[in-house]
C-alpha cells in the first residue's frame, strides 16, 4: 500500500452517468456486514457499454480507479460505496486511489482477486481431514497474483457475514467485507499490502444480525495479555537442530532413558523472556541431568498466573515472553544442548471468553450444541464437541502443528480423564449414555486415537503422553490394537499412594506399606511416567519436602530417600521445578523457586545444595544404568526382594536390564540404623558395591554407609540400612 501526494489532477477518464446502483437488499447486507459474496458486488466486472468499478471505502472523500497511468473518479453512491462504468471491454489490471483527508492510498483492490484458497484445502477443511489446517485457515502473508499481502481465512458456517478490523482500518470492519466460500464454512479475503506485524479480529456477524470481534482461532501469533487481537506473522527462525531430530526417534521412548523437569516458563526466572531463557535453562538442565524438560504455560492464555489450561489461542505461544521465534530459538537451543521439550496440550476444554471460541460464530460450534456435553462441571469452561469433524480437525492439526513447526518431542495432553468418560464429574440425569449404553465417550476415543496416529505417522520419534487418572484400558496400547495410542501415561496412582506414604510418622507407615507396594502390582499394565508434578505443589498441599513429617533433617533425609526410590521404580520420572532442590513453600506464579535457599549463606543451604546434588546423581547413574529403563515395561526387568518388611519399613527390589545386570535398590523409610540386614540376592553376584547412598554426608545425610564391598554368603546379603534412606547396590566389577 503506497502513499501518494494530495496534489493529484483531476480525473482524466470519463464517469458514465449510467451507473446502476446496487439492489436496495444487497446494499443493505454488503452495509451491515452480512452478505456472503461481497466480491459479486464489489470490484470490477464487465456489463453492457464497457466495465462496471465498485469500491467500498468509508470515510474516504473520493476514490478513483488507475488503469495504465489514467486516472478515472468513481461516483460517489453514499455510505463509502463509490462506482463507475469506464469503457473497458474486458476487466483491465487496475489499482484504486483513495483520498482521505490528509492522504492518497494507492493500493490493489482486494476485490479483484480470486479465491487465494484451493479446491483441495476446501475439500480437506469439509471432511475435517486438513492435517497441516494452519496453511490454509487464519493469516497467510503471500503474494497472490503478483501482489504481495495476506490471505485470511476463518471457519464460520453459522455466520451471516464476516468482516475483517483491524490497525490498518482502525477497528472498522465495513470496507473489508469477507466471501463465503461455498459449503465449506470458510470465509476468505485477500488484502495486498497488508503484511506481518499487522494486528486484526474477525467482525462476526451472527445468524440474528448482532456483530462482535473474535480472535482468529488460528492465529500463530498474539497481543501481549490482557490485549487480544490476532498478529499477523511469519517465522524467520532458521533451525539448527537437524542432527536433533535425525536421532531422537533411534530408540523408542519406553526402553530409553527419559527423565523430566517440568518448568513454568514465566516463573522459573520471573522476568526472563525466551531468549534469555534460552541463556540459561539448557545449561540448567544439562548439568542436572535430565534428558527433557516439560513447558508450560506454551498456548496463549488470558490469566498469566495460572498453568496456562484455558487456552484461547491454540496456534500461537504466549506473548508474554517473546515471538513465536523466539520461543523457537529456545526449543533450538535445548536440542542443540541434547535436551528433549514436551509441552503441556490441552484439548479438552477452553474457556468462555467472549472474544475467543466460545460461541464463535454466534451459535455453540467448538463446543457441543447440548449444554449438557458443552459445560464442564468442575472448572466452568467449556468442551469441544469432538463429535464434530471440523473441531477434531482443529485440534488434531495442532497437535501436528506444535510438533512440526516448533520441533516439540512430545505432547502431555492434559486432562484424559474427563475426555473419556461421559459422566465425569456429572450425576444422574446430567449425562445421555452412548450408543451402547455405556459412559465412554466414543467421540474422544476416536480423536485421541486419531491424534495419536497423526502425529505418529507426520513427527516419527514424537511422544505423546496422557494425564489419565483411571484404569482406561490401553491408555499407551498401539490404536490398531484397540488402544488409545499414547506413547506414556502419567502413573497418577503412585504419584497418590506414594505421597499419602511419605506423609504418615515413620511409626505410622507400618500399617501403609502397601501403599508403596501396590503400583508394583500393575506397573507394567502401560508405559508409565511417574510425576511429582506442578499439581503438587499448590492449593494447599505443600512443596514435596514439607509433605514430608518430622523436623528439618527428617524432611529433607524422606525427600531424598523418596526421589531415589522413585528413580529406581519402574518407570520414567518428572519432577517439578524447584523439587530438585527441596523448594520449601508452594510454587508461586510471581516469584518462582526459592534460589536463595541455594545461597551459601543461607543456614539450611547444605540440605538444598545437597538434594540438588542428589537428582545430579541419581540423573548421572540412571542414564548410564540400562537396569533402570530398559525393561521399564517388562515384567523381567523387575524382582521383588523384599516386599512385606512393613514392620522394619524396608522395600527391597532389583532391576534388570536386558541381559539380566541387577541395580538393587533398598529404600530404608524408618529413622533408625539397621545393622547387618539381611536380603536375598542372586546367587550369580559374587560382591556388591554402593553405587548412590542419600544418607551420605554430601547430600546432607548422617554419613551411615556400607563403604567397600558387600559379599553374600548362602544367597543372602547382609548391609547396614541408614534412617531414612535409600540405597542402590550394584555387583561389583571383577577384579
Amino acid at each position: 500500500m503506497a502513499l501518494r501526494d494530495t496534489s493529484l489532477p483531476e480525473p482524466s477518464g470519463p464517469v458514465s452517468p449510467a451507473v446502476r446502483p446496487l439492489d436496495p437488499a444487497d446494499r443493505e447486507r454488503l452495509l451491515a456486514g452480512a452478505h456472503h459474496d461481497p466480491h459479486a458486488l464489489l470490484g470490477a466486472h464487465p456489463v453492457p457499454g464497457g466495465t462496471l468499478f465498485r469500491a467500498l471505502r468509508p470515510f474516504a472523500r473520493a476514490v478513483s480507479v488507475l488503469v495504465d497511468g489514467a486516472r478515472s473518479g468513481l461516483a460517489h453512491e453514499g455510505d463509502g460505496l463509490f462506482s463507475a462504468v469506464l469503457p473497458h471491454a474486458t476487466v483491465p489490471a487496475y489499482t484504486l486511489l483513495v483520498e482521505y483527508a490528509d492522504t492518497v492510498h494507492e493500493t490493489a483492490d482486494p476485490y479483484g482477486f480470486l479465491p487465494a484458497l484451493g479446491e483441495l484445502d476446501l475439500h480437506l477443511i469439509g471432511e475435517g481431514r486438513h492435517e497441516q489446517l494452519w496453511r490454509a485457515l487464519g493469516a497467510e502473508p503471500m503474494t497472490h497474483q503478483d501482489v504481495p499481502g495476506t490471505r485470511f481465512t476463518v471457519w464460520a458456517p453459522n455466520a451471516r457475514g464476516v468482516r475483517l478490523a483491524g490497525g490498518f482500518n482502525f477497528w472498522d470492519g465495513t470496507g473489508h467485507p469477507m466471501r463465503s466460500l461455498g459449503s465449506s464454512g470458510v470465509w476468505e479475503l485477500f488484502v495486498p499490502g497488508i503484511g506481518e506485524g499487522e494486528l486484526y479480529k474477525f467482525e462476526i456477524t451472527q445468524r440474528h444480525g448482532d456483530r462482535f470481534l473474535k480472535a482468529d482461532p488460528m492465529a500463530r501469533r498474539t497481543e501481549v495479555p490482557p490485549a487480544t487481537a490476532s498478529i499477523v506473522h511469519t517465522s524467520h527462525h532458521e533451525w539448527g537442530d537437524d542432527a536433533w531430530l535425525a536421532h531422537r526417534g533411534d530408540i523408542p521412548v519406553h526402553e530409553a532413558p527419559f527423565s523430566v523437569y517440568e518448568v513454568h516458563l514465566p516463573s522459573w526466572r520471573p522476568g526472563l523472556t525466551y531468549r534469555q531463557l534460552a541463556d540459561e535453562l539448557p545449561a540448567y538442565v544439562k548439568e542436572l541431568g535430565f534428558t527433557h524438560v516439560e513447558l508450560m504455560p506454551v498456548a496463549e492464555h488470558p490469566f498469566g498466573g495460572s498453568w496456562g489450561y484455558q487456552v484461547t489461542g491454540y496456534y500461537a505461544p504466549t506473548a508474554r515472553l517473546g515471538t513465536p521465534d523466539d520461543f523457537k530459538h529456545l526449543i533450538d537451543t535445548l536440542h542443540q544442548t541434547g535436551i528433549g521439550v514436551l509441552m503441556d496440550w490441552v484439548p479438552a476444554h477452553f474457556p468462555r471468553d467472549d472474544w475467543a471460541l466460545a460461541q464463535f460464530d454466534g451459535e455453540p460450534l467448538y463446543e457441543h450444541a447440548d449444554p449438557l456435553r458443552a459445560a464442564h462441571p468442575d472448572w466452568g469452561t467449556l468442551e469441544f464437541d469432538l463429535g464434530r469433524h471440523e473441531v477434531r480437525n482443529f485440534l488434531v492439526a495442532n497437535a501436528v502443528y506444535w510438533c512440526e513447526e516448533f520441533h516439540i518431542d512430545g505432547l502431555r495432553v492434559d486432562a484424559v480423564a474427563s475426555m473419556l468418560y461421559l459422566d465425569y464429574s456429572r450425576k444422574p440425569g446430567q449425562w445421555t449414555p452412548n450408543e451402547h449404553g455405556g459412559r465412554e465417550n466414543l467421540d474422544a476415543v476416536a480423536f485421541l486415537q486419531e491424534m495419536n496416529t497423526t502425529v505418529h505417522r507426520h513427527c516419527p520419534g514424537v511422544v505423546t503422553t496422557a494425564e489419565e487418572s483411571t484404569a482406561w484400558d490401553g491408555v499407551t496400547r498401539p490404536t490398531h490394537n484397540g488402544g488409545l495410542g499414547f506413547g506414556l501415561k502419567w502413573n497418577m496412582g503412585w504419584m497418590h499412594d506414594s505421597l499419602q506414604y511419605m506423609q504418615h510418622q515413620p511409626v505410622h507407615r507400618t500399617h501403609h506399606h502397601h501403599e508403596m507396594t501396590f503400583s508394583l502390582a500393575y506397573a507394567h499394565s502401560e508405559n508409565y511416567i511417574l510425576p511429582i508434578s506442578h499439581d503438587e505443589t499448590v492449593h494447599g498441599k505443600h512443596s514435596l519436602v514439607s509433605k514430608m513429617p518430622g523436623d528439618r533433617w527428617q524432611q529433607h533425609a524422606d525427600h531424598r530417600a523418596y526421589l531415589a526410590f522413585m528413580w529406581a521404580h519402574p518407570g520414567k520420572q518428572l519432577l517439578f521445578m524447584g523439587q530438585e532442590f527441596a523448594q520449601t513453600t508452594e510454587w508461586s506464579d510471581t516469584h518462582g523457586p526459592d534460589w536463595w535457599l541455594l545461597d551459601p549463606a543461607h543456614p539450611t543451604e547444605p540440605h538444598h545444595r545437597g538434594t540438588r546434588d542428589l537428582v545430579r546423581d541419581l540423573n548421572t547413574l540412571y542414564r548410564t544404568t540400562p537396569a533402570l529403563w530398559q525393561r521399564d515395561t517388562h515384567p523381567t526387568g523387575f524382582q521383588w526382594i523384599l516386599p512385606d518388611a512393613a514392620d522394619d519399613n524396608v522395600l527391597a527390589f532389583l532391576r534388570l536390564d536386558a541381559n539380566g545386570t541387577p541395580l538393587l535398590s533398598v529404600s530404608h523409610f524408618s529413622p533408625l540404623v539397621r545393622h547387618d540386614y539381611q536380603l536375598g540376592v542372586p546367587d550369580d553376584i559374587p560382591a556388591w558395591h554402593e553405587a548412590l547412598n542419600t544418607d551420605n554426608a554430601r547430600y546432607g545425610g548422617s554419613d551411615v554407609t556400607g563403604r567397600g564391598l558387600a559379599v553374600p554368603h548362602d544367597g543372602h546379603l547382609r548391609v547396614t540400612l541408614p534412617p531414612l534412606a535409600t540405597v542402590w547396590l550394584v555387583p561389583a566389577p571383577a577384579v
